[in-house]
C-alpha cells in the first residue's frame, strides 16, 4: 500500500518487514520451502525502499547442513530485489543436536554475530536475543545477555558520517528514549500474546520475570515474537504496554499456522511495518494470497503515553 496515496499521510520515515518460523526442509517440494519463497516473492514486489526483513527464528526445521542448503537456494532466488535480512535464533535451529555445532551452522550460514545481537538503521535501534543453550522448546538468557540488552534499550542513535567524513548528530528524536526500539525474540513471554497462554504450553523464556523486568524501564519497546504459529486474526495478536512495558506482537509463521482451535492451518503470515514521527504501523500481510489482514492492522503511538 503507498501511504502517500492517502490524503494527510506522509512518507513514513522507515520500513521494514517481519518474518518467522520458516522451518524450512531437506525436500525443495516441501510446503514449507513452497511457502517461504512465496514469501520471498510478496516481499520483493512490495517491499521497495525498505530497511531490511528481520527473521525471528525456526529458519530451519532441524538444523540440519542441507536444510541450510535450502535457504540459501530459496534466497537465492529471491535476493537481487530483496533488503538485508538480518535473523534471530530458533529452537528448531540450534535445540535438536549438539549446541556448539548448530550455533556453529547458524553463524556461519546465515552471517550473524551470535544468539544475540544489534543494529542501528536510520536512527532506529533493532535489537535481537537468542539462546544460549540449546533447549528443546524454551530460550535461555544468559545474565550477561539481560545486562546488555538492559544497556541497549537505554542507548541514543550514534552519530551519523555525512558525505565529507564529518560525524553529524541524528535528528533530537532520535535521542528521545520514547522513540520505538524494535527487539525480536524467537519465543513470548508466558501469558501475553497469542499462544503464550501457560495452558497451551507455547510460552518459552527461562528468564521470564528478570526480561520483564527489564522490559518495564524501556516500555517504548516494541517486541515481535514467533514460535506459536498462532494466526494474525486472533484477538490477543497484539498486547498493549500501556505505557508500562513493551507493546508486543506474535508474528504468526510463514511455513503453517495455529488456530484458537487448538489446530493446524495450512497458512503463510508475517508483518510489514511503517515508521511514522509519532506513531508505528504494524500491517498483517498474508502472503498465500498476497493480501492485508484486515483484523491484523495495528497502530502504535509515541510518546508511549499518548493516547487514540
Amino acid at each position: 500500500m503507498n501511504t502517500s496515496s492517502i490524503p494527510g499521510v506522509t512518507e513514513p520515515l522507515l520500513t521494514f518487514q517481519i518474518i518467522t518460523d520458516t522451518h524450512v526442509t531437506a525436500d525443495p517440494e516441501h510446503e514449507y520451502n513452497q511457502n517461504f519463497g512465496q514469501a520471498l516473492q510478496d516481499l520483493a514486489l512490495h517491499a521497495q525502499g525498505s530497511s531490511g526483513i528481520m527473521h525471528i527464528g525456526d529458519i530451519t526445521n532441524n538444523g540440519f547442513p542441507e536444510e541450510y542448503e535450502e535457504v540459501q537456494r530459496i534466497l537465492e532466488q529471491h535476493q537481487a530485489s530483496l533488503p538485508q535480512l538480518r535473523y534471530t535464533l530458533g529452537n528448531h535451529d540450534v535445540g535438536l543436536g549438539h549446541w556448539d555445532s548448530r550455533l556453529a551452522m547458524y553463524t556461519s550460514r546465515m552471517g550473524m554475530p551470535g544468539p544475540y545481537h544489534d543494529h542501528w538503521t536510520s536512527g532506529y535501534h533493532f535489537i535481537f536475543l537468542g539462546t544460549e543453550e540449546g533447549l528443546q522448546t524454551f530460550c535461555h538468557l544468559s545474565g550477561e545477555q539481560l545486562q546488555w540488552l538492559d544497556r541497549k534499550l537505554g542507548e541514543c542513535a550514534p552519530d551519523k558520517p555525512e558525505p565529507d567524513g564529518q560525524m553529524q548528530p541524528y535528528p533530537e528524536q532520535a535521542h528521545l528514549p520514547n522513540q520505538p526500539v524494535f527487539l525480536f525474540l524467537h519465543q513470548p513471554l508466558k501469558d501475553t500474546v497469542a499462544g503464550s497462554l501457560e495452558s497451551q504450553e507455547w510460552y518459552g523464556v527461562t528468564q521470564d520475570q528478570e526480561l520483564r523486568t527489564i522490559l518495564s524501564r524501556h516500555p517504548q519497546t516494541l517486541l515481535f515474537t514467533g514460535h506459536t504459529h498462532w494466526e494474525l486474526e486472533v484477538s490477543n495478536t497484539m498486547y498493549p504496554g500501556n505505557g508500562q512495558t513493551a507493546t508486543m506482537f506474535n508474528a504468526a509463521s510463514v511455513a503453517y499456522l495455529w488456530t484458537d482451535a487448538d489446530e493446524h492451518k495450512s497458512g503463510s503470515q508475517g508483518y510489514y511495518i511503517e515508521v511514522y514521527a509519532d506513531k508505528v504501523l504494524v500491517r498483517g500481510r498474508d502472503f498465500t494470497t498476497g493480501t492485508w489482514i484486515e483484523a491484523a492492522q495495528y497502530e502504535v503511538a509515541y510518546p508511549v503515553n499518548a493516547l487514540r
